[in-house]
């Protein structure tokens, strides 16, 4: 076996424990006494913690690393970073540290580890933030991320959970970056469309979150291991259900072909058992579809829900700004299911 292929075995956030194992074990960790300045924990399946210093700053604190999933380490570094980054957007916040997660085979090329390193850095600096360090390990596999931490004003937190009837959902990317990937890696993705999914996936969602802040937005999630309606599941609170638009989701080329071809994920399978009793798909629905929309995504983009009053200019200024952002759906008032998929 070459040193290639053990560098990528299969990774990015398809690597994620599936969310029903995670939810049971998570269940039943002892919790201790509630800290009232800890604003947001792992109780709301967030994206990140958020910790009260002062009346006007909160600490963001995350973290994530997985496996590489491409072959290229500098790329793997860049989109490791990117994806740790992008939980401190989703709560709207502003990077400022990040320390180094490495795992890495002492035998593998020291070259290997210089680049990963290097990719990750420059996404560390794109996001105006500083690396002040980190920590490694001797492993059998090569993981790497980040430990991140931002700053947020209190009173402006992009909570999950805190959506509202009659909010419109946009969405920042395109989906489709397990699928891509996991064709790729049996040499079966569709011409383009790996190159796609890296732009997508090195792309820092810093643009989007800088441009939010200009708008009322009442609950965002970045969509990434658990996929599309997954991270949307997460989003719904007794108040609300959501219907999503298909025909509205940005779709990476040939992403679609690859679910048609069953070049799928197990995550993605994972996601399906985890979600699928409360989401409801129109018989015109195909199967690729629901598939796009179970995909797990690695670095995905940012899923908004802003008032209804502001959704045209805020995505008319995301796609001036080069993403190709679109309004995706909207919560309604609570119906039977949670997630309606037209």
């Amino acid at each position: 076996m070459t040193e290639e292929i053990v560098f990528c075995k299969g990774g990015g956030c398809t690597a994620k424990l599936g969310p029903d194992l995670l939810s049971h074990v998570l269940g039943k960790i002892p919790r201790g006494e509630k800290d009232p300045d800890l604003l947001i924990g792992y109780d709301s399946r967030d994206d990140a913690a958020v910790y009260q210093i002062t009346e006007d700053t909160a600490i963001v604190q995350t973290l994530d690393f997985f496996p590489p999933m491409l072959e290229d380490p500098y790329l793997f570094g860049q989109i490791a970073a990117a994806n740790a980054l992008s939980d401190i957007y989703a709560m709207g916040g502003t990077v400022k540290t990040a320390l180094n997660i490495l795992c890495f085979p002492e035998k593998m090329d020291l070259n290997i580890l210089g680049k990963i390193m290097q990719g990750g850095a420059e996404k560390v600096i794109e996001a105006g933030g500083t690396l002040a360090g980190g920590h490694s390990i001797a492993d059998a596999d090569v993981k790497y991320g980040l430990s991140v931490m931002g700053i947020v004003n209190p009173k402006q937190i992009y909570a999950n959970d805190k959506g509202r009837p009659s909010d419109v959902l946009i969405f920042t990317k395109k989906l489709g970056v397990g699928l891509v990937c996991n064709a790729n890696r049996v040499g079966q993705a569709p011409k383009g469309a790996m190159e796609e999914a890296i732009a997508s996936m090195t792309m820092l969602n810093k643009k989007a979150a800088e441009i939010s802040h200009r708008y009322e937005i009442h609950a965002c999630t970045d969509v990434t291991g658990f996929g599309f309606l997954g991270h949307l599941s997460e989003m719904i609170n007794s108040s609300i259900s959501a219907e999503i638009d298909s025909i509205s989701i940005p779709v990476i080329k040939g992403a679609m072909h690859c679910a048609e071809e069953f070049l799928l994920t197990a995550a993605a399978q994972r996601n399906r058992n985890h979600v699928a009793e409360r989401v409801t798909f129109s018989k015109y629905i195909p199967f690729a579809m629901e598939e796009l929309l179970f995909d797990p995504q690695t670095s995905g983009g940012l899923l908004f829900a802003v008032q209804k009053e502001d959704a045209a200019a805020f995505e008319k200024e995301l796609r001036e700004a080069g993403m190709p952002a679109a309004i995706v759906g909207r919560f309604t008032e609570k119906k039977e299911k949670d997630i309606y998929v037209n």
